[in-house]
Order: C-alpha cells, then sequence, then structure tokens
C-alpha cells in the first residue's frame, strides 16, 4: 500500500452521569500527535454528541467526507479501573434510560436475530501494544448496551461492507479527574497513560491497516 493512510480517531461527548469525558482530550491530544511514523498518515478526528441519532447520522458522514481506511473509537467506562479493549459488539441496547437528548431506544436490540459482532484478531495485536506502555489495559466481552455498544455495532456493519474501511476497534477508558490526573478511589490511570497507550495503539493500527490493504 503506498500513499497517505486515512485513520478516524473518535471519542464522545458528556453524557447523562458523566459531565466531563476523557475521550475528549485524548482525541485531540493523539490527532496532533508529531512523529515520523505518522508523517504518511492522516489523522482525523471527530467527537459524537451522545445519542444513537447522531451516531446514525453522523458516522456515514464522516465515513463519506475522510474516507478512513481505520477507526479508533474511544469511550468512557465510568466504573472501570483499567483500559478495556472490546472484542465485540453486543445485539443489545438499554431502554432503561434515555440518551444525551432524553431519547429512549424502542427495543432492547440493535437488529433483529443477530449475533454479537466481532472486531477481529487485531484486537488482541493492540492489546499487546498497550501493555507494552505499561498501563493495566484487558480484553474485553462486554461493550454495554449504551452508545459506545451501538457505535462500535455500527462500525463494524460499515468495516464490513465499506472497500476502503479496513479495521475497526472501540476503547473503553475509565474516568479522569478535571485536570487529567488519576481519579482517587477509582483507578490509577491518567491522561499522560491513556495518551502513551493511544499512541502505541495507533502506531500498531498503521501497521495492521497497511497489512490488511495488501491482502
Amino acid at each position: 500500500m503506498s500513499g497517505t493512510l486515512r485513520i478516524l480517531v473518535t471519542g464522545f461527548g458528556p453524557f447523562p452521569g458523566a459531565p466531563v469525558n476523557p475521550t475528549m482530550p485524548l482525541v485531540k491530544r493523539l490527532t496532533a500527535l508529531r512523529r515520523p511514523a505518522f508523517d504518511d498518515v492522516a489523522l482525523s478526528s471527530h467527537i459524537f454528541h451522545v445519542t444513537y441519532a447522531t451516531v446514525d447520522r453522523e458516522l456515514p458522514e464522516l465515513i463519506t467526507q475522510h474516507r478512513p481506511q481505520a477507526l479508533l473509537m474511544f469511550g468512557l467506562a465510568g466504573r472501570t479501573a483499567h483500559l478495556r479493549i472490546e472484542t465485540r459488539a453486543r445485539n443489545a441496547v438499554t431502554t432503561r434510560f434515555p440518551d444525551a437528548g432524553r431519547q429512549h431506544a424502542r427495543k432492547g436490540s440493535i437488529l433483529d436475530g443477530a449475533d454479537a459482532r466481532m472486531f477481529g484478531p487485531h484486537s488482541e495485536k493492540l492489546l499487546r501494544a498497550a501493555l507494552a506502555t505499561g498501563i493495566d489495559a484487558r480484553l474485553s466481552r462486554d461493550a454495554g448496551s449504551y452508545l459506545c455498544n451501538y457505535l462500535s455495532w455500527r462500525a463494524i456493519e460499515a468495516a464490513s461492507r465499506d472497500n476502503d474501511l479496513r479495521l475497526a476497534q472501540f476503547v473503553h477508558v475509565p474516568p479522569l479527574a478535571h485536570d487529567g490526573t488519576a481519579a482517587r478511589g477509582m483507578s490509577a490511570i491518567t491522561l499522560e497513560d491513556l495518551v502513551d497507550a493511544g499512541e502505541a495503539m495507533l502506531l500498531e493500527l498503521v501497521k495492521l491497516t497497511r497489512q490488511a490493504a495488501r491482502m
């Protein structure tokens, strides 16, 4: 594969119960990285408003606009102390509480009769890249049933039918304090730790996407 590689990095804005979302500064820091390994990589970013309608509208628009060959998506897991590399998207949507637009999902599944959708073997490789930075990171089989899982499902769906989009990955991050330090009593991870791990995962994603494009 030759030419510029295009990678879209996304996060989420605030939502009920999370007035500060650490994925916003994380995405900003990652897409501002200047490294020789990124000289021929176009990093674009987007922050989703936490609603189902926003994901349905903006994800296709972003894919059309940026034509990414890989998606690296981040979301907040407010009760998790470590970095979670999601391995699949569940066919589940919560009907218990609304999204940030106060809209409730009408049913508890995304697609009638469908099984969970897997991200792929690259999830383990991104995990190893993150672990190499010293962060506490683990694979996860449960992305929840809220917007993070919903975006994961739509991204895997898009990657399965789009010729340019080769790889997609969702990563859950723990909460941080407002100043980017570790959230006391919840996690030992800081924003700097997340940036280091995010950079390592981005570098691995660049390599894996180039390999996928040659197949």
